[in-house]
């Protein structure tokens, strides 16, 4: 039989030496080593979107990974793709850091400096193994084995812009549309979704932070299921107990969830510690909200550079959403686009606070009209994201609309004076 095996090593001189021995190995069918974490859980889920049966039975990954640390990433990879045998290249062989590899989900562990017979022997019981279980999937038994569903994440470029009502919102949509949802509330000092929603719970995302091991049925017993079908996972309510999540809890969290949904939103809040700065890193699209004036401009200019500088999150790799829009204010998307870096969504949603204010004080913000136009324009800004099943029809007239919007704010845009460019550029 032959053994498919993708490597992960950043090192190229590592790389090197690894891809001569797997060559050597009888029956193995090596792939071009992948340089990164990210390289890594991509390719992983390109090969699952086209056809499980494409994913190697091995994976290798060298202690020198990054950005996330080889632990964290093997244990992504066995959470998001559990039929895969993972094996950790290390020079450190502590009894420490081998159960830590095995508590992370690794089928094996190889020393440095590498042998013919010590990799062969590791790649052999790691492809048996994923066989094995290949083998059980297939008679029919319900197992998540796939790439995993979406995460989207919202954060605020200041508080008060919004974040937590979009992100409610986003939420719905996709759980209207027919997908399975979980929403997470990560603002973990001040987090609120359970009061927009009116729920008393009193598990939490804390209850998670210390399990190494997210078993289904201890993620059950920390989410609670809304009348409206989302799942929900809070905030505590303690704030001086969101210390006890740290990123390396806030990625197995993220996978846990991920594995079992098929979309996962989460409210990052407008405040960046390190459990929300491993989900933006995680996520497939990194939502910005702001208000269209100088002071939520500037904020979320910093909220990028600052993701920049910690290489959490490229500029260009984040979407911004202007909320309370007006037709004629000064500050237009585009200047947004142009001051922050980031790429503006073609939804704006419009200043209508009255049409939620009964709602938001009730804790029913599920129960919004369906008239409403923040309700309309946040549902269709689900649809431009991806997270809905949009009709062809609506496809199609939303389109038109925005197109016309498109025409509509560029010529506005074009009329404003260098004034509030200069206002917001400084």
């Amino acid at each position: 039989m032959t053994t498919r095996i993708l490597p992960a090593v950043g090192d190229v001189d590592a790389a090197r030496s690894v891809s001569t021995l797997l060559s050597q190995l009888p029956e193995a069918e090596p792939a071009a080593p992948v340089s990164d974490s990210t390289q890594l859980i991509d390719t992983l889920a390109r090969l699952a979107g086209e056809s499980l049966d494409d994913l190697p039975e091995v994976v290798l990954v060298h202690e020198r990974i990054g950005p996330v640390p080889a632990l964290e990433l093997i244990r992504e990879v066995s959470l998001r793709f559990p039929a895969i045998g993972v094996v950790l290249i290390t020079a450190d062989v502590t009894p420490g850091l081998f159960s830590s590899a095995m508590e992370s989900g690794a089928r094996g562990v190889v020393t440095l400096p590498l042998s013919y017979e010590e990799l062969a022997n590791r790649v052999q019981s790691a492809a048996q193994w994923s066989v094995g279980v290949r083998r059980h999937l297939s008679s029919g038994n319900d197992v998540f084995t796939g790439p995993g569903g979406t995460v989207i994440t919202v954060s605020g470029a200041k508080g008060g812009v919004g974040a937590t009502i979009t992100a409610v919102q986003l939420a719905l949509a996709a759980q209207a549309s027919g997908r399975t949802v979980a929403l997470v509330d990560m603002d973990l000092q001040a987090g609120d979704i359970g009061s927009y929603l009116d729920v008393q719970f009193r598990r939490s995302i804390v209850d998670l932070s210390t399990i190494t091991d997210i078993s289904p049925r201890v993620l059950a017993d920390a989410v609670f299921s809304h009348d409206t079908g989302l799942s929900l996972l809070l905030a505590p309510s303690e704030g001086e107990s969101a210390e006890e999540v740290t990123d390396r809890s806030a990625r197995q969290i993220v996978s846990a969830l991920r594995s079992r949904n098929e979309v996962v939103v989460i409210d990052c809040g407008s405040q960046l510690n390190g459990a929300n700065a491993a989900a933006i890193e995680m996520a497939d699209t990194s939502l910005l909200v702001t208000t269209p004036d100088v002071i939520a401009v500037r904020g979320a200019k910093r909220v990028v550079r600052m993701w920049d500088r910690l290489q959490i999150r490229k500029a260009e790799e984040t979407v911004t959403l202007v909320n309370r829009f007006i037709r004629n204010t000064e500050i237009q998307p585009q200047l947004i686009e142009k001051i922050t870096g980031t790429r503006t969504a073609d939804t704006a949603v419009p200043a209508n606070f009255k049409e939620l204010q009964s709602v938001v004080d009730a804790g029913r913000l599920h129960e919004l009209d369906s008239k409403s136009t923040v309700k309309q324009a946040l549902w269709a800004l689900a649809g431009e994201l991806g997270i809905v099943k949009v009709p062809e029809k609506a496809e199609k007239n939303g389109a038109k609309s925005n197109a016309k919007f498109k025409n509509d704010r560029g010529s506005i845009g074009r009329r404003r004076d260098s004034d509030s460019r200069n206002r917001a550029t400084t």
